[in-house]
């Protein structure tokens, strides 16, 4: 079973990410911010990772990049999921090292097209 780790400071967001990966057959882990996301990385690294941009204590664009500068942290699949839709925020997050992007709000078919198309599904 592949893992997700989801990483946003929106419990409910966190919830309707859970509920949809779940029942895509993926192991979810949650995280509130960058740091909690980087923190758990190091425990286990996860197969992908569904990333807010603007949180508290670190910022989505300075996890990916502390993540990709990890042991092991190219090899998750990174998908930004934010309400930032501007082609300055995505240029940065694809430079950075984000696979793919999803604007908020999404759905099931929205994760489940992205997934596939990056080949996690």
């Amino acid at each position: 079973m592949k893992s997700c780790l989801v990483v946003d400071d929106s419990k409910v967001i966190r919830k309707v990410a859970r509920r949809i990966l779940e029942e895509l057959s993926f192991e979810v882990v949650e995280a509130v911010d960058g740091q909690d996301a980087l923190d758990a990385c190091k425990r286990e690294m996860p197969d992908v990772v569904l990333l807010d941009w603007n949180m508290p204590v670190m910022n989505g664009l300075d996890y990916l990049k502390a993540l990709r500068s990890t042991e092991g942290g190219d090899g998750p699949v990174v998908v930004f999921c934010t309400t930032e839709n501007d082609m300055s925020h995505i240029s940065a997050a694809i430079s950075a090292g984000a696979d793919e992007y999803i604007m908020k709000p999404f759905d099931r078919e929205i994760i489940e097209s992205k997934f596939s198309q990056v080949g996690l599904i």
